[in-house]
């Protein structure tokens, strides 16, 4: 079995979950998240834990069921504290603007390019160089962060672009004469 899935996950104060054969339902105080069930692991509620296990002795089930483990219980921390990407806008005149779903970048092209946020995932703009990136699905908020830094990722010279809050940058050294 696999040692990921080993572990219990523990249910916090005010989250409800429902398992069927095709899906499994976490509903918390910051909402609510659905995500397909994978035939051959079993998630089990125990009072207050979940816990899972692989149905079988195939190492897709065993790997399986500590990937679904890993999944809920990011679906479990999603609804109760919910997760966060922040993004720092480097380069001279590089600017970003959140209005409602829609984040404006200014990033040194000849238009300014408009990003819109899916259902679910919240943007703002604490500064004009900082982006944060909200939501309940961890894996939602990852691939809207990483679209947003696609846009200009940080080139290897001066390190201009769009990076993440503490990601370190490798410059190269310009040619010598």
């Amino acid at each position: 079995m696999s040692r990921i899935a080993k572990f219990p996950i523990p249910l916090p104060k005010g989250v409800e979950v429902s398992i069927t054969p095709a899906q499994i339902s976490v509903k918390g105080p910051l909402g609510a998240i659905a995500r397909p069930m994978d035939p051959n692991v079993a998630i089990e509620k125990d009072g207050e834990t979940l816990k899972c296990r692989p149905l079988g002795n195939s190492s897709h089930a065993n790997a399986m069921s500590g990937t679904m483990r890993a999944l809920v219980a990011n679906m479990v921390a999603g609804v109760t504290k919910g997760f966060e990407r922040k993004l720092a806008l480097v380069g001279v005149g590089y600017r970003a603007q959140a209005q409602g779903d829609k984040l404006n970048l200014s990033l040194g092209f000849s238009h300014p390019v408009v990003h819109s946020m899916p259902q679910g995932v919240k943007v703002a703009t604490p500064t004009q160089t900082e982006i944060v990136v909200s939501g309940i699905d961890k894996q939602l908020v990852g691939r809207i962060a990483a679209e947003i830094r696609d846009v200009k990722p940080p080139e290897p010279y001066k390190g201009k672009g769009v990076r993440y809050v503490g990601e370190p940058i490798v410059l190269k050294e310009t040619k010598k004469k």
